[in-house]
């Protein structure tokens, strides 16, 4: 021997400092190791540089690639829209809201006293009703009442022919997730109006026999390309020259935006019926309009008279 440190090899690497630990091999022979450790990966199709980035950074639980706050953020509250002439809360002359049976998922026929039932197409309506005081969540437990016109374009309560049924009308409370659903027929496109379905949010059950503590008021708007399909079929035909000289553009309530935040999502066909579904972001921290209509719409900004249309009604 001729007094060397033996030396020691990792490899086919010699050690810089053989009397040292692996760690404590120097800077050149760390990054040589990171070399070799780089041709396997790529022999095995993978980044080092990625899979290193992968290992040091410390993982954040599952998610949907949002926090709640940022979803929240993200979200709009729905459009405030006026109530119309026909509302049926009590606003306007009739109160549906105080009759027993109002809370029910079917709203086809009437209850109580009043026994007609509307003919049309059947349409499922779903709405999720959230609360962005509470980070977008789903709204739990609001009342959500519901009305729209029939396949003849009549209110029932108010025009003549209807004015004594109550179908088209009805209140659900919201699950957990502040879902509610309607199970309904698919409106008309009366004079004036592109097709669409009015609702108000009340904070509880018992809120709803005031018309004041509806804390949202809005409409849905329906998709074109439904409407054409439903028009076609028989009972809806009035629907179909109304429907042509009307765009969402032009529309004395959705033509601010084109419906952007009111337009619904729609699955089914007319055979087997549609399902319409809207997301409904409720802020209870502004103050709602109370229904009236937006300035610069048209005839959506003049107050109801209270008078009962004798014919299909015009806007709102």
């Amino acid at each position: 021997m001729d007094g060397k440190p033996t030396r020691k090899w990792v490899g086919d690497r010699p050690l810089a400092q053989p009397a040292e630990d692996l760690e404590d091999q120097g800077l050149g022979f760390d990054i040589g190791t990171l070399l070799e450790r780089r041709k396997v990966l790529s022999a095995m199709g993978l980044g080092a540089l990625g899979l290193g980035l992968a290992a040091c950074t410390p993982q954040s639980s599952p998610s949907n690639g949002t926090s709640s706050n940022a979803a929240s953020d993200t979200l709009a509250e729905i459009p405030d829209e006026t109530a119309g002439p026909y509302p049926g809360d009590g606003s306007n002359g009739p109160d549906v809201l105080e009759e027993s049976g109002i809370i029910r998922r079917d709203i086809t026929s009437s209850f109580g006293d009043a026994h007609g039932t509307a003919a049309g197409v059947p349409m499922t309506l779903e709405l999720n009703v959230l609360d962005l005081t509470n980070s977008g969540a789903g709204f739990a437990s609001v009342a959500v009442y519901v009305w729209h016109c029939d396949a003849q374009g009549r209110y029932s309560m108010y025009t003549q022919g209807v004015e004594d049924e109550n179908f088209l009308r009805g209140v659900q409370l919201a699950d957990a997730d502040g879902k509610v659903s309607f199970t309904s027929i698919v409106p008309a496109c009366y004079t004036g109006r592109w097709p669409h379905i009015h609702f108000e949010v009340y904070p509880d059950r018992d809120s709803i026999d005031d018309a004041g503590n509806a804390i949202a008021t809005s409409q849905v708007a329906l998709p074109k390309n439904m409407c054409d399909a439903v028009y076609a079929t028989d009972g809806y035909e009035s629907s179909v020259a109304n429907l042509a000289s009307l765009s969402l553009d032009t529309d004395n309530v959705f033509g601010d935006d084109s419906g952007a935040r009111q337009l619904a999502t729609v699955t089914g066909d007319v055979r087997n019926g549609y399902t319409v579904a809207l997301t409904v972001p409720v802020d209870t921290r502004t103050t709602p309009s109370g229904g009236a209509g937006p300035a610069g719409r048209g005839p959506g900004n003049a107050p109801p008279t209270g008078s009962r249309p004798s014919a299909a009604p015009a806007a709102p």
